[in-house]
């Protein structure tokens, strides 16, 4: 990017399984900044776009749509002061193209993904309780049942299903890739940030796990009125989730099988 001395890191997970957790944890570190949802992989998919259009297609300047391309990130983090920027989204999502393939060709510089995983009946019970107390979630107004809401929840096109291509592809990465477990991360979170720097080849920085702030990232926080109240909302101290919500069977015999 930009500064030659920055490095560029991919946060992949499914929704409800740590990122906003692991984003305030790591976020005290003042030379790192995980980003909260980042819209740049969205940026590239969106101008690549551009060349199946007529007007393109008409004039095809690919050299000069490409050095867009090559430098969405320079641009977008250009005035961020943190020298480490880890940024959320599904960048292992393959397809034709996908965001992967679209890396491999546009982004200049080698990058590595920090995968978290939960399993799958964990997210869809978190969300269950996340909608259930909070009337004014999205959740709330794709069905009236709990099956109706986490079928429109595992809908082929949503943030779901789309995290869980990336995180598979992932899998086929392994040497670019560091996988932390929900459970990890909560119950022995110490040692889970210390196996995290060694990954990320930086001097251990020693975070705290009580009193956490809530995301603000370059004075910008979540705004929650958009997708409801408390999504982001995290406990001051790192602990699991308790959770008395059970999935419904139809769901569960009908997704139990995609695993981590």
């Amino acid at each position: 990017m930009g500064n030659q001395n920055r490095k560029l890191f991919f946060l992949i997970a499914l929704p409800r399984s740590g990122n906003t957790l692991f984003t305030s944890i790591m976020n005290q570190n003042p030379e790192i900044t995980c980003t909260g949802n980042s819209v740049t992989l969205e940026i590239i998919k969106n101008l690549y776009l551009i060349k199946t259009t007529d007007t393109f297609q008409n004039f095809p300047d690919h050299k000069s749509l490409d050095n867009i391309l090559d430098n969405v990130y320079n641009l977008y983090y250009r005035d961020w002061p943190q020298r480490i920027i880890i940024d959320r989204g599904p960048v292992m999502l393959s397809g034709n193209p996908g965001n992967f393939e679209l890396m491999q060709k546009h982004f200049k510089y080698k990058f590595k993904c920090i995968v978290l995983l939960r399993n799958l009946m964990d997210v869809l019970a978190s969300y269950m309780k996340w909608y259930t107390e909070n009337p004014d979630s999205f959740v709330n107004k794709l069905g009236k049942t709990d099956e109706e809401k986490l079928l429109a929840l595992m809908d082929n096109e949503g943030a779901i299903v789309k995290e869980i291509k990336s995180i598979q592809n992932a899998k086929n990465y392994s040497n670019i890739c560091h996988f932390i477990k929900y459970n990890d991360l909560v119950s022995n979170p110490k040692k889970t940030f210390k196996d995290l720097y060694k990954f990320l080849e930086e001097p251990y920085y020693s975070h705290y796990f009580e009193d956490l702030k809530q995301i603000n990232i370059n004075d910008i926080g979540y705004d929650d009125t958009v997708l409801g109240k408390n999504m982001h909302t995290i406990r001051s101290t790192v602990k699991k989730e308790i959770n008395n919500y059970i999935v419904p069977e139809r769901i569960r015999q009908k997704y139990e099988h995609i695993k981590f």
